[in-house]
Protein backbone atom coordinates (compact mmCIF):
# COMPACT_ATOMS: atom_id res chain seq x y z
CA UNK A 1 0.00 0.00 0.00
CA UNK A 2 0.95 3.70 -0.76
CA UNK A 3 -0.27 6.38 1.89
CA UNK A 4 -2.84 9.45 -0.09
CA UNK A 5 -2.81 12.30 2.03
CA UNK A 6 -6.44 12.67 0.76
CA UNK A 7 -7.99 9.20 0.91
CA UNK A 8 -5.15 7.27 3.07
CA UNK A 9 -4.01 3.98 2.34
CA UNK A 10 -4.76 2.86 -1.09
CA UNK A 11 -3.17 -0.25 -3.01
CA UNK A 12 0.12 0.45 -4.53
CA UNK A 13 0.07 0.10 -8.64
CA UNK A 14 3.53 -1.54 -8.87
CA UNK A 15 3.49 -5.14 -8.46
CA UNK A 16 5.40 -6.39 -5.64
CA UNK A 17 8.26 -9.04 -6.12
CA UNK A 18 8.46 -12.06 -3.85
CA UNK A 19 11.36 -11.91 -0.78
CA UNK A 20 14.16 -14.69 -1.29
CA UNK A 21 15.39 -15.46 1.92
CA UNK A 22 19.45 -14.96 1.71
CA UNK A 23 21.81 -18.32 2.64
CA UNK A 24 22.85 -17.77 5.75
CA UNK A 25 27.30 -17.39 5.61
CA UNK A 26 28.46 -20.05 7.82
CA UNK A 27 31.11 -18.37 9.98
CA UNK A 28 34.00 -20.15 11.17
CA UNK A 29 34.80 -20.40 14.95
CA UNK A 30 37.93 -18.75 16.18
CA UNK A 31 39.65 -21.42 17.23
CA UNK A 32 38.67 -23.74 13.65
CA UNK A 33 41.73 -24.62 11.07
CA UNK A 34 41.17 -24.20 7.70
CA UNK A 35 41.61 -27.65 5.71
CA UNK A 36 44.95 -27.79 4.30
CA UNK A 37 45.61 -27.66 0.49
CA UNK A 38 45.55 -30.92 -1.39
CA UNK A 39 48.89 -32.50 -3.19
CA UNK A 40 47.29 -31.01 -6.56
CA UNK A 41 46.42 -27.67 -5.34
CA UNK A 42 50.38 -27.47 -3.57
CA UNK A 43 51.75 -28.36 -6.57
CA UNK A 44 49.85 -25.81 -8.38
CA UNK A 45 51.17 -23.01 -6.17
CA UNK A 46 55.01 -24.64 -5.87
CA UNK A 47 55.38 -25.24 -9.37
CA UNK A 48 55.90 -21.74 -10.84
CA UNK A 49 58.53 -20.89 -8.31
CA UNK A 50 60.24 -23.82 -8.99
CA UNK A 51 59.75 -23.11 -12.78
CA UNK A 52 61.14 -19.23 -12.09
CA UNK A 53 64.45 -20.65 -9.99
CA UNK A 54 65.58 -22.99 -12.69
CA UNK A 55 64.47 -20.98 -15.98
CA UNK A 56 68.53 -19.48 -15.16
CA UNK A 57 71.67 -19.73 -13.86
CA UNK A 58 71.96 -16.40 -12.65
CA UNK A 59 70.16 -14.57 -10.43
CA UNK A 60 68.94 -11.08 -12.99
CA UNK A 61 70.10 -7.35 -12.23
CA UNK A 62 67.84 -5.42 -10.11
CA UNK A 63 66.09 -3.17 -12.43
CA UNK A 64 67.45 0.42 -12.25
CA UNK A 65 65.66 2.72 -9.12
CA UNK A 66 64.28 -0.66 -7.84
CA UNK A 67 64.22 -1.61 -3.66
CA UNK A 68 67.59 -2.36 -2.59
CA UNK A 69 66.64 -4.61 -0.31
CA UNK A 70 65.29 -6.97 -3.14
CA UNK A 71 68.30 -8.49 -4.40
CA UNK A 72 69.21 -9.78 -0.95
CA UNK A 73 65.85 -11.11 -0.88
CA UNK A 74 66.52 -12.85 -3.94
CA UNK A 75 69.61 -14.60 -2.74
CA UNK A 76 67.66 -15.38 0.64
CA UNK A 77 65.29 -17.29 -1.23
CA UNK A 78 67.59 -19.23 -3.58
CA UNK A 79 69.60 -19.70 -0.50
CA UNK A 80 66.99 -21.42 1.58
CA UNK A 81 65.59 -23.38 -1.48
CA UNK A 82 68.96 -24.74 -2.10
CA UNK A 83 69.48 -25.85 1.43
CA UNK A 84 66.03 -27.24 1.87
CA UNK A 85 67.01 -29.64 -0.82
CA UNK A 86 70.17 -30.49 1.01
CA UNK A 87 68.19 -31.63 3.84
CA UNK A 88 67.52 -34.77 1.72
CA UNK A 89 71.10 -35.53 2.52
CA UNK A 90 70.13 -36.31 6.18
CA UNK A 91 67.97 -38.17 5.85
CA UNK A 92 69.24 -40.47 3.02
CA UNK A 93 71.09 -43.42 4.54
CA UNK A 94 73.87 -44.85 3.15
CA UNK A 95 73.46 -47.84 0.94
CA UNK A 96 75.79 -50.08 2.09
CA UNK A 97 75.09 -50.31 5.76
CA UNK A 98 71.23 -50.69 4.49
CA UNK A 99 71.87 -53.19 2.67
CA UNK A 100 73.86 -54.72 5.36
CA UNK A 101 71.01 -54.62 7.93
CA UNK A 102 72.83 -52.16 9.94
CA UNK A 103 70.15 -50.19 12.45
CA UNK A 104 70.40 -47.05 12.84
CA UNK A 105 73.02 -46.15 9.54
CA UNK A 106 74.44 -42.71 8.94
CA UNK A 107 73.15 -40.46 6.73
CA UNK A 108 74.92 -38.66 3.95
CA UNK A 109 75.49 -35.78 5.31
CA UNK A 110 77.32 -37.65 8.43
CA UNK A 111 79.46 -39.14 6.23
CA UNK A 112 80.49 -36.08 4.55
CA UNK A 113 80.29 -33.97 7.83
CA UNK A 114 83.34 -35.96 9.49
CA UNK A 115 85.78 -36.19 6.09
CA UNK A 116 85.10 -32.35 6.37
CA UNK A 117 86.54 -32.78 9.82
CA UNK A 118 89.15 -35.02 8.84
CA UNK A 119 90.33 -32.30 6.45
CA UNK A 120 90.47 -29.48 8.77
CA UNK A 121 92.43 -31.79 11.65
CA UNK A 122 94.81 -33.73 9.78
CA UNK A 123 98.18 -32.67 9.97
CA UNK A 124 100.35 -34.94 7.83
CA UNK A 125 98.59 -33.50 4.47
CA UNK A 126 101.40 -33.72 1.31
CA UNK A 127 102.98 -30.62 0.62
CA UNK A 128 100.84 -27.95 -1.54
CA UNK A 129 97.72 -29.12 -0.33
CA UNK A 130 95.20 -26.48 0.11
CA UNK A 131 93.16 -27.50 2.78
CA UNK A 132 90.47 -25.00 2.81
CA UNK A 133 89.86 -26.62 -1.02
CA UNK A 134 89.85 -30.08 0.90
CA UNK A 135 87.49 -28.99 3.19
CA UNK A 136 84.99 -27.82 0.98
CA UNK A 137 85.40 -30.94 -1.42
CA UNK A 138 84.19 -32.56 1.56
CA UNK A 139 81.17 -31.44 2.10
CA UNK A 140 80.09 -31.20 -1.79
CA UNK A 141 80.98 -34.16 -3.05
CA UNK A 142 78.21 -35.96 -2.44
CA UNK A 143 75.76 -33.50 -2.74
CA UNK A 144 73.88 -34.73 -5.66
CA UNK A 145 72.92 -37.58 -3.46
CA UNK A 146 69.84 -35.39 -2.70
CA UNK A 147 68.30 -36.11 -5.92
CA UNK A 148 69.81 -39.36 -6.73
CA UNK A 149 69.81 -40.88 -3.66
CA UNK A 150 73.06 -43.46 -2.89
CA UNK A 151 74.34 -45.58 -5.86
CA UNK A 152 76.61 -47.70 -5.25
CA UNK A 153 78.26 -50.66 -6.70
CA UNK A 154 75.95 -53.25 -6.46
CA UNK A 155 72.72 -51.51 -7.66
CA UNK A 156 74.37 -52.33 -11.15
CA UNK A 157 74.38 -49.10 -12.47
CA UNK A 158 77.51 -48.11 -14.87
CA UNK A 159 79.98 -45.71 -13.93
CA UNK A 160 79.10 -43.78 -16.78
CA UNK A 161 75.75 -43.50 -16.34
CA UNK A 162 75.99 -42.84 -12.29
CA UNK A 163 77.99 -39.78 -13.23
CA UNK A 164 75.69 -38.63 -15.75
CA UNK A 165 72.67 -39.05 -13.26
CA UNK A 166 74.79 -36.64 -10.40
CA UNK A 167 75.89 -34.50 -12.87
CA UNK A 168 72.45 -33.43 -13.96
CA UNK A 169 71.59 -33.71 -10.41
CA UNK A 170 73.96 -31.18 -9.44
CA UNK A 171 73.14 -28.97 -12.49
CA UNK A 172 69.81 -28.95 -11.02
CA UNK A 173 71.02 -27.90 -7.56
CA UNK A 174 73.34 -24.90 -8.88
CA UNK A 175 70.27 -23.33 -11.03
CA UNK A 176 68.24 -23.76 -8.00
CA UNK A 177 71.00 -22.20 -5.84
CA UNK A 178 70.77 -18.86 -8.28
CA UNK A 179 73.88 -19.91 -10.42
CA UNK A 180 76.88 -17.37 -9.82
CA UNK A 181 80.16 -17.66 -8.13
CA UNK A 182 78.70 -20.17 -5.13
CA UNK A 183 77.25 -21.94 -7.91
CA UNK A 184 79.96 -22.21 -9.56
CA UNK A 185 82.36 -22.84 -6.80
CA UNK A 186 80.12 -25.96 -5.77
CA UNK A 187 80.17 -27.08 -9.54
CA UNK A 188 84.27 -27.10 -9.76
CA UNK A 189 84.85 -28.55 -6.67
CA UNK A 190 82.71 -31.70 -7.79
CA UNK A 191 84.00 -31.97 -11.09
CA UNK A 192 87.52 -31.19 -9.47
CA UNK A 193 86.31 -34.54 -7.42
CA UNK A 194 84.51 -36.54 -10.18
CA UNK A 195 87.62 -36.88 -12.61
CA UNK A 196 90.31 -36.73 -9.23
CA UNK A 197 91.64 -34.35 -11.32
CA UNK A 198 94.33 -32.88 -8.50
CA UNK A 199 96.18 -33.73 -5.41
CA UNK A 200 93.08 -31.77 -3.23
CA UNK A 201 90.81 -34.69 -4.72
CA UNK A 202 93.44 -37.55 -4.23
CA UNK A 203 93.06 -36.53 -0.40
CA UNK A 204 89.72 -36.06 -0.10
CA UNK A 205 89.16 -39.54 -2.07
CA UNK A 206 91.22 -41.26 0.60
CA UNK A 207 89.23 -39.32 3.01
CA UNK A 208 86.21 -40.87 1.65
CA UNK A 209 87.46 -44.63 1.90
CA UNK A 210 89.00 -43.62 5.47
CA UNK A 211 86.41 -42.41 6.83
CA UNK A 212 84.03 -45.47 5.54
CA UNK A 213 86.24 -48.46 7.10
CA UNK A 214 86.65 -45.80 10.59
CA UNK A 215 82.59 -45.98 10.50
CA UNK A 216 82.63 -49.87 9.77
CA UNK A 217 85.33 -50.43 13.22
CA UNK A 218 82.33 -48.77 14.53
CA UNK A 219 79.59 -50.51 14.00
CA UNK A 220 81.63 -53.64 14.22
CA UNK A 221 82.57 -53.02 18.03
CA UNK A 222 78.64 -51.33 18.34
CA UNK A 223 77.33 -54.26 17.37
CA UNK A 224 79.65 -57.20 16.99
CA UNK A 225 79.10 -57.71 13.46
CA UNK A 226 81.42 -58.98 10.89
CA UNK A 227 82.08 -56.00 8.25
CA UNK A 228 85.42 -56.99 6.43
CA UNK A 229 84.20 -56.90 3.21
CA UNK A 230 84.21 -52.96 3.64
CA UNK A 231 87.50 -53.27 4.29
CA UNK A 232 88.87 -55.56 1.68
CA UNK A 233 87.09 -53.02 -0.74
CA UNK A 234 89.38 -50.15 0.11
CA UNK A 235 92.75 -52.18 0.05
CA UNK A 236 95.70 -51.23 -1.83
CA UNK A 237 93.23 -48.42 -3.12
CA UNK A 238 95.06 -45.80 -0.97
CA UNK A 239 96.37 -42.72 -3.22
CA UNK A 240 98.47 -40.62 -0.74
CA UNK A 241 100.63 -40.67 2.19
CA UNK A 242 98.03 -39.74 4.65
CA UNK A 243 95.51 -41.72 3.34
CA UNK A 244 97.28 -44.92 3.88
CA UNK A 245 98.51 -44.40 7.31
CA UNK A 246 95.35 -43.63 8.42
CA UNK A 247 93.83 -46.54 6.82
CA UNK A 248 96.35 -48.82 8.52
CA UNK A 249 96.15 -47.33 11.84
CA UNK A 250 92.21 -47.68 11.37
CA UNK A 251 93.04 -51.22 10.61
CA UNK A 252 95.04 -51.88 13.68
CA UNK A 253 92.39 -50.77 15.82
CA UNK A 254 90.41 -53.97 14.60
CA UNK A 255 92.98 -56.51 16.66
Amino acid sequence: PILNPSHGWEPSPFPLLPLRRLPRRRRRRRDQVPPPLSPHHRARHLRPRLAAAMSSSSSPAPAPGSDPAAPAASSASSAIDFLTLCYRLKTTKRAGWVRRGVPGPESVADHMYRMGVMALVAADLPAGVNRDRCVKMAIVHDIAEAIVGDITPADGVPKEEKSRREKEALDHMCALLGGGSRADEIRELWMEYENNATLEAKVVKDFDKVEMILQALEYEKEQGRDLEEFFQSTAGKFQTGVGKAWAAEVASRRK
